[in-house]
């Protein structure tokens, strides 16, 4: 034969019936455990893929069946590795039959499932080098060893676990000689795997290939990676943490399950899609135990397209504080440390809300009446304004305590200021209100992001023009001079009046347009914020607010002929 197409033949095929489905699978598990080494892998990824598809529908003690019959042969290290992730009959009945090789066994072992590595401790036919690997990986059998006699000592080494149970401790034996033998036999497995722990914590090389500290500092570790299958449990992770992680459900709901994952974030499991930065509580081992940051991303088959499980990381929550060294700012204080805990509280809720009924409007659980999608769509709107407040507030925290500071750069603000005006002139017109803009010709840079910038001008335009009463009119001036960008303008006489500009009220009427949900004295108090943070400030002087901006780094000094005459700022220079 020149060219083997037998396995191309059998996907060809399609599985009607039972019997059928039945006759594929035998043929594909015989095919793919004998493929050669140099195999087509995309053909094969094709047979793995069917395989998954046929477990779908044949019960997992009758695959097992069909996987131990006589002269079915399992030489593929890719298919043992398959079927070992498989349902626990699947697997034992493929950790029985599988026939590998040395060097084939040393390097599938490492990457096996936990329960499959036990199951193989009951094979005697393993290379001696297979057995060792196993016992590094810390696989053994829980069994309890014979106790020692009263005349001699417990052994130093440990012996091979025996099998078989005296029958005289079975329940019915002669009472209290039974049970103190099974205590005396107890104490005896306890001394020896303390013994074997120390034995290999001090002698034994380990895997991976690393030495085992003299403090608990490395298992105690701050992150680590793992990957979960298509239910969300983790089937692997990092070698330090895969005794206490393995087994858990990250996307369980139950609310004592021993993982416990906001309900946004198992919204997105379920949907497929990415998650980041999800808070997830633990309860286990010390190192495990706690308060986890989730980031994980859904891992799809090259060849099928199906739905594998999830690859990430989990990491401690650490909190960053810094100090701004550009504007006055002070040490996040306990105050905002509360304010901040309190967001956090509340945005768990919000964003449950929100997720169940995008879930419903989108319809993602089934048909959905239209009445009922217009109402959740309405719940995920007010949600999401919800969250952008509470946004704000958490920026002011963050602003005023010195943990956020604005990003520095370079940017054209007066560009800026005439785009925003320009942007609020169809507002204003409809009010008979407007802006009388007094701009320079040119000038230098503010040592700002560009994006920040914009947001410091909407917030300060944008509330002013949100004031403004019909027929008012309000100068803006723009002017450079000292090193700094400064920007006046006529407060609305609805502002005017305010002892403190900067006071939060709750606003009186719906506006055509704001710059925040909370009123104009907080939106103006958060803009006052970023420009300190900024190296600038926002300050009322009677009736007028004055925004000053430094230039950006290798302009401040060197003002040009771009300064404007110190006289009267609102001259207009056009």
């Amino acid at each position: 034969m020149q060219f083997d197409d037998r396995l191309a033949t059998v996907l060809r095929m399609q599985a009607g019936n039972e019997r059928s489905a039945n006759t594929q699978y035998r043929q594909l598990l015989d095919l793919a455990g004998t493929a050669p080494e140099n195999a087509d892998n995309e053909l094969l990824a094709r047979a793995y893929a069917r395989l998954e598809e046929l477990s779908a529908s044949i019960d997992a003690d009758r695959r097992a069946e069909m996987i131990r019959e006589p002269g079915m042969r399992l030489r593929s290290p890719g298919l043992v590795g398959f079927l070992a992730r498989q349902e626990l009959p699947v697997a034992s009945a493929a950790m029985a039959a599988a026939r590998l090789g040395e060097s084939q066994w040393n390097a599938l072992i490492p990457d096996l499932p936990i329960p499959a590595r036990a199951l193989l401790r009951h094979r005697k036919d393993l290379p001696a080098s297979t057995s060792e690997l196993l016992a590094r990986l810390g696989v053994a059998d829980l069994v309890l060893p014979q106790p020692p006699s009263d005349a001699e000592q417990a052994p130093a080494q440990v012996e091979e676990p025996v099998l078989d149970i005296d029958p005289d401790l079975a329940i019915g034996a002669d009472g209290d000689d039974g049970i103190g033998a099974l205590v005396r036999r107890i104490e005896a497995f306890q001394r020896a795997r303390e013994a074997a722990t120390a034995a290999l914590r001090s002698d034994a090389p380990r895997l991976p290939l690393v030495e085992p500290q003299e403090d608990a500092a490395w298992l105690a570790g701050s992150a680590f990676d793992f990957a979960t299958d298509t239910e969300g449990r983790i089937t692997w992770a990092d070698p330090a943490f895969a005794p206490m992680a393995v087994g858990l459900m990250l996307a369980n709901r139950s609310p004592d399950a021993p993982a416990r994952l906001g309900p946004r974030a198992i919204a997105d499991f379920m949907n497929r899609q990415p998650i980041e930065a999800e808070r997830i509580t633990i309860d286990g081992a010390p190192a495990v135990a706690g308060e986890w940051q989730l980031d994980a991303a859904p891992l799809f088959a090259m060849s099928s397209g199906s739905f594998t499980g999830y690859r990430g990381r989990l990491r401690r929550p650490v909190e960053f504080r810094q100090i701004s060294s550009r504007g006055p700012s002070s040490p996040s204080d306990t105050s905002a440390d509360r304010m901040r805990q309190i967001l956090h509280e509340l945005r768990t809720p919000v964003n449950a809300i929100q997720g169940f009924a995008e879930i419903i409007q989108q319809q993602l659980f089934g048909p959905t009446p239209n009445e009922y999608r217009a109402l959740a769509a309405s719940i995920a709107g007010d949600a999401a304004r919800m969250l952008a407040g509470f946004d704000e507030i958490d920026r002011l925290a963050r602003l005023e305590s010195g943990v956020l500071e604005l990003e520095a750069g370079a940017c054209d603000f007066r560009a800026i200021i005439a785009a925003t005006v320009h942007q609020l002139e169809s507002v204003l017109r409809q009010r008979t209100a407007r802006f009388d803009l007094s701009l320079p010709g040119a000038m230098h840079d503010v040592a700002l992001v560009q994006g920040e910038a914009e947001m410091l001008a909407w917030r300060v335009l944008a509330t002013m023009a949100g004031a403004t009463t019909p027929g008012e009119a309000l100068r803006i001036g723009l002017t450079q001079a000292g090193g700094q960008v400064r920007l006046d303008a006529d407060l609305p006489a609805a502002l005017a009046d305010r002892e403190d500009v900067f006071a939060s009220t709750a606003p009186a009427q719906a506006q055509s347009v704001s710059a925040g949900m909370f009123g104009a004295g907080f939106t103006l108090r958060l803009a006052r914020a970023e420009a300190r943070s900024a190296g600038g400030e926002l300050a009322q002087n009677g009736e007028m607010l004055i925004l000053q901006l430094p230039l950006s780094l290798g302009t401040s000094g060197d003002s040009g002929g771009n300064d404007l005459d110190s006289g009267d700022p609102m001259a207009d220079t056009a």
